[in-house]
């Protein structure tokens, strides 16, 4: 019954912004299981926007306290495990796997504030999926007890858990980050993670303790891998990094030089400076 609202950004630099139009689409209004062509006029400026919205029921979404976690009914976890068996591997070929995360809590997290504190919540992303949890104010040591599900739509893809402090209308402040691989979890067993910085490069201030579990059909999992992997729709503006220039250079020079390599060993093969060599390689 919500309206989906919709903003056209134009961005000059990385601190200039300008707001180039808005507009809303009222989405039980559209008629379910197809796509709809809208073109919108954007309020309080020039121009309209273009777009192809579908509106389709999507199973495996759900945010929940720890004490009606979905697979901590028995009932309920059969049935989901029952959807992923064997038997059902060529029903509904996208619908992979089951991903259940109970995010409990954050200790000794970095203090955001000037008073020594931070207002941490969690954002929890896997592909193009994303949660949030709510935010625990004053503290450094949150416990959250939120139980989130997601469907699962590559058995490649990689959970991205973030700690974020919350800045009022200012955009958050990064605490630390966790990317867990799903082919790594180990399913019901409670994992302390330690939080690491945007590059996952160094650890940060802080742990997280998350609870995972897994459930996916293998048929259908090997028959995505063969698929490509879906396309991020947000991406960061990544920052200019010396680090990953003189990797690239690197990387050019070895290319480089294993061509020039290459193209001397054909030269000697048809000079016939070594027979044995020439013969061996024309074989």
């Amino acid at each position: 019954k919500d309206m989906l609202d919709i903003e056209v950004w134009r961005k000059d630099n990385k601190k200039h912004e300008e707001l180039l139009g808005t507009c809303q689409v009222d989405i039980a209004a559209l008629p379910t299981k197809q796509t709809n062509c809208l073109e919108l006029p954007l309020e309080k400026h020039p121009g309209s926007l273009l777009m192809l919205i579908a509106v389709a029921p999507c199973t495996g979404v759900s945010i929940s306290d720890l004490c009606v976690c979905p697979l901590g009914d028995p009932g309920e976890r059969q049935q989901i495990s029952q959807r992923y068996c064997i038997k059902n591997s060529f029903q509904d070929i996208k619908d992979i796997g089951f991903l259940q995360v109970k995010v409990l809590k954050a200790v000794d997290l970095l203090a955001a504030d000037f008073a020594g504190k931070s207002d941490p919540f969690c954002v929890l992303e896997l592909g193009n999926d994303s949660l949030q949890t709510h935010t625990v104010y004053k503290n450094l040591n949150p416990e959250w007890n939120k139980v989130f599900t997601f469907p699962i739509k590559d058995i490649h893809d990689v959970l991205e858990v973030t700690v974020f402090d919350e800045d009022g209308d200012k955009p958050p402040d990064f605490l630390g980050k966790v990317a867990i691989p799903l082919l790594s979890i180990r399913n019901g067993k409670q994992s302390c993670y330690t939080l690491k910085n945007k590059d996952l490069e160094r650890a940060s201030k802080g742990v997280i303790y998350l609870e995972l579990d897994v459930l996916f059909n293998p048929v259908k999992a090997s028959i995505r891998t063969f698929k490509p992997r879906e396309k991020r729709f947000t991406e960061e503006n990544r920052k200019f990094s010396k680090k990953i220039l003189s990797r690239n250079v690197d990387r050019v020079k070895k290319i480089t030089m294993a061509i020039w390599n290459t193209i001397q060993f054909l030269r000697s093969c048809f000079l016939w400076e070594s027979t044995v060599k020439s013969v061996i390689a024309f074989v």
